[in-house]
């Protein structure tokens, strides 16, 4: 057999792997050993094997993961999600749609010191869907902005699925952050719209009068003011050039840890609770990236990439159009797999077509964690829709039919974004 037949087959075995439920990271691991093993040789893949475990994780720009996925659990364990949801709906609760909308804004919030788009949407869906509910919000609604906010985890900075198209590609991780922040906040504000134009137009999901008894914005400010500062030092850090990423993570832990620890937020087994996460996810993650390596050597080997890009080469049509294509494969896979399992598995075989057609690689990886939002609402998958279900009891058909809504406006974000790059690349190309 050819090289490429056997990419394909491996291909096809590590998808039926992952249909028979096996973790993602060790199907990519037994395909790889398995097939460069029969193009290469047994003992080749065998030192592979022995070797990249190690080489993969011990990369100096691994460690801001668990730095980011800390600081963030720290500050989940504190339920500050609540007090964020108080304050954005201080300032837009008066709206119609308002809730619905403050929900969005404390997700959005809570995702600049957070990183992961579950931790965002169980913290936020288990504070302000009840709230809704008792102001007499369509649960179907409610529990839909919960999840469409929660995607915004993976895309506002510090996120962890930017860090890891950093590390798959060698992009820099810095820029890659900061060139999340400007889409992020126009996919929330696209959000939020989305919200109120299902409020106006359908006025029976949002009653007005769900104003009442709100706080004042300033008190509201008052138990909020870490967030914007813990973002700025962290994040401003790494734009200005005072920290690099692993730095800045390494302060936003701490001052996370300050915070909740001064104010008496955290408990002493809310804090081995946040380590424990931290360890349990940082795992999860290393054992994809460790497969994601493997499989990309797998794929080099059988050739696939470049006969990928050739044959795209050969049909002769507009780079934007690839673009697209890639989409459509995205939002297919998204709907069947897990984001990151997506990610590690799709860059090493895309990334080399849009560099040599072109476009920057910075810009890519912000499009393709856009273009995996859809896929956490989207059934039959939908990952944040289940678990917005689990948390609130709304039936998941409710809740996929109020993420409705989300999905096209995240379809608006993802178009931007393709038309007008410099969304993107405008701060990266202003770092120091």
């Amino acid at each position: 057999m050819t090289p490429e037949n056997i990419g394909l087959i491996g291909i096809a075995a590590m998808l039926a792997l992952l249909c028979l439920k096996v973790p993602v990271g060790i199907a990519m691991i037994v395909v790889s050993v398995a097939g460069y093993g029969y193009i290469i040789r047994p003992a080749a893949a065998l030192a592979r094997l022995g070797s990249d475990p190690f080489t993969s994780v011990t990369s100096y720009a691994f460690s801001v993961i668990p730095l980011f996925i800390l600081m963030g659990l720290f500050l989940a364990n504190a339920k500050l999600g609540s007090d964020l949801f108080t304050f954005v709906n201080a300032l837009l609760g008066r709206l119609r749609g308002g809730m619905a909308m403050a929900t969005i804004g404390a997700s959005a919030l809570f995702s600049s010191v957070c990183g992961s788009s579950i931790a965002t949407a169980s913290t936020i869906a288990t504070v302000t869907v009840p709230e809704m509910r008792k102001y007499h919000y369509h649960e179907g609604l409610a529990a839909g902005a919960a999840a469409a906010g929660g995607t915004l985890g993976i895309l506002i900075p510090p996120s962890a699925a930017l860090v890891l198209y950093g590390i798959l590609t060698e992009e820099p991780i810095g820029k890659l952050l900061i060139a999340g922040l400007l889409p992020g906040i126009m996919t929330a504000v696209i959000l939020m719209g989305a919200a109120y134009l299902v409020a106006r137009l359908r006025p029976h999901l949002a009653p007005l009068d769900s104003g009442a008894e709100r706080r004042a914005v300033w008190p509201a400010l008052r138990q909020t003011w870490a967030i914007p500062a813990i973002f700025g030092t962290s994040i401003g850090g790494i734009y200005g050039g005072i920290f690099t990423p692993t730095e800045a993570g390494a302060v936003g832990a701490f001052l996370s840890l300050a915070f909740t620890s001064v104010t008496g937020r955290l408990s002493w087994k809310s804090f081995v609770g946040a380590c424990h996460q931290t360890v349990r996810v940082t795992a999860v993650i290393f054992l994809i990236v460790v497969g994601g390596k493997m499989f990309g050597y797998f794929l080099t080997v059988t050739r696939i990439p470049l006969a990928i890009t050739g044959f795209i080469a050969a049909l002769d049509v507009p780079p934007l159009a690839v673009i697209f294509l890639l989409f459509a494969l995205y939002f297919v896979m998204g709907a069947l797999m897990d984001e990151i399992a997506i990610l590690v598995i799709m860059t090493p075989i895309v990334y080399p077509l849009i560099t040599k057609l072109g476009y920057d690689g910075v810009w890519f990886g912000v499009l393709t964690i856009m273009m995996l939002l859809t896929g956490l609402l989207t059934p039959p998958v939908g990952l944040l829709s289940f678990i917005v279900s689990g948390l609130t009891d709304v039936p998941l058909s409710k809740v996929y039919a109020g993420v409705t809504p989300f999905w096209i406006a995240l379809l608006v974000a993802i178009a931007l974004v393709i038309i007008f790059p410099e969304i993107v690349l405008f701060l990266p190309r202003l770092m120091k």
